[in-house]
């Protein structure tokens, strides 16, 4: 079993994270988000580690760690696909995308491909719905407008370890007209 610890770096950091807040309970998400950066998910053993950094109880770094979706309780492909099917997405085309990303990778919703490379997660709104469909990858770059042929590129980029490109999206109020 692995052994779950923090470096002197990375106890520093905490530090920063910690004097951020009036509480330790406070600086529990900012904690939380480095150790799933250091080990790539928020098992109960990473959860121990930051309640223990922390002097919290476990039972509350595990309630914030369960409640939001972008933390990982267990591990995870290098990229981790959540293809949002709210309602605007849904209504786009975004089951489609989930079931054309599902035989693509030849895996389900909630699996990982057996190379590691890819987590493929179905999730509720990631607050783009004017760009729908729409999937983020890793908590990080949200890709935009999905059809079969972008969700192609995108995935044969990352094969080759590239990470989408940053779309910058005008929003309706700055779109200049023509008329």
């Amino acid at each position: 079993m692995a052994e779950y610890k923090f470096t002197e770096e990375e106890l520093e950091q905490i530090e920063q994270i910690k004097s951020k807040y009036p509480t330790n309970k406070s600086a529990t998400l900012g904690v939380l988000w480095l150790a799933q950066q250091k080990y790539g998910h928020v098992k109960p053993e990473v959860q121990q580690l930051v309640a223990e950094t922390l002097d919290l109880p476990e039972s509350h770094v595990h309630g914030v760690a369960t409640f939001y979706t972008q933390y990982y309780k267990e591990e995870k492909g290098k990229f981790v696909l959540d293809v949002c099917t709210c309602l605007s997405c849904q209504l786009c085309g975004a089951y489609d995308i989930l079931e054309y990303l599902e035989e693509k990778l030849d895996i389900h919703a909630g699996e990982t491909t057996e190379d590691g490379m890819f987590s493929l997660q179905e999730v509720e709104c990631l607050g783009a719905c004017g760009y729908a469909p729409m999937m983020q990858v890793t908590n990080d770059v949200y890709v935009n407008h999905l059809d079969r042929e972008k969700v192609d590129k995108v995935l044969e980029d990352m094969k080759q370890g590239n990470w989408p490109e940053y779309e910058q999206m005008e929003l309706p109020q700055h779109e200049s007209t023509n008329e």
